[in-house]
């Protein structure tokens, strides 16, 4: 018996985006260039990275089919995401990118066979995971950038409309 497959992983993915979109759009784009600290992500910043983490996957996993990470540039990787932060992008532009690019990312993982999702990759120093596994992991990823943009809309005096609590 499978109790999580590729269904309600897609499933996630879009209750996790559709909760993000929801979440951009309770920040007033007034408080889109607000950060913690000057070394931490921007509210807006955070929302691109968001945006953009399921295009590492499509890359890892269909453009290159990676079947180690060893080697694999995760410097440049970060450097590609960076730079998609520091384009300037209004409020709407923000969430469109969010609802397009995680509609895409859900209709691949859609696509995918068990047979892909089953496929080891190893890490560097040992260990491995599924496709599925870190497909999985990135929707973790989501949340956990979620939790900092929680943060950052207390910061700014923005009661998060998931806990409701002033």
């Amino acid at each position: 018996m499978s109790l999580y497959g590729t269904q309600q992983l897609v499933d996630g993915m879009r209750a996790v985006r559709q909760n993000t979109i929801l979440m951009a759009g309770d920040v007033p784009e007034e408080h889109h260039a607000f950060r913690a600290t000057p070394e931490t992500r921007s509210v807006a910043d955070t929302l691109v990275h968001i945006a953009w983490l399921w295009t590492a996957d499509h890359l890892m996993h269909e453009e290159l089919r990676l079947d180690s990470l060893d080697g694999f540039d995760f410097p440049a990787l970060l450097a590609t995401s960076a730079a998609e932060e520091r384009v300037a992008r209004s409020k709407a532009e923000i969430i469109d990118m969010l609802r397009g690019e995680g509609e895409r990312a859900a209709r691949w993982v859609e696509g995918l066979s068990d047979a892909f999702l089953s496929e080891r990759i190893s890490f560097p120093g040992g260990g491995s995971a599924s496709r599925f596994e870190m497909l999985l992991g990135t929707k973790e990823h989501e949340l956990q950038h979620r939790a900092q943009l929680t943060v950052l809309q207390r910061m700014v005096g923005i009661v998060p409309r998931s806990t409701g609590l002033a």
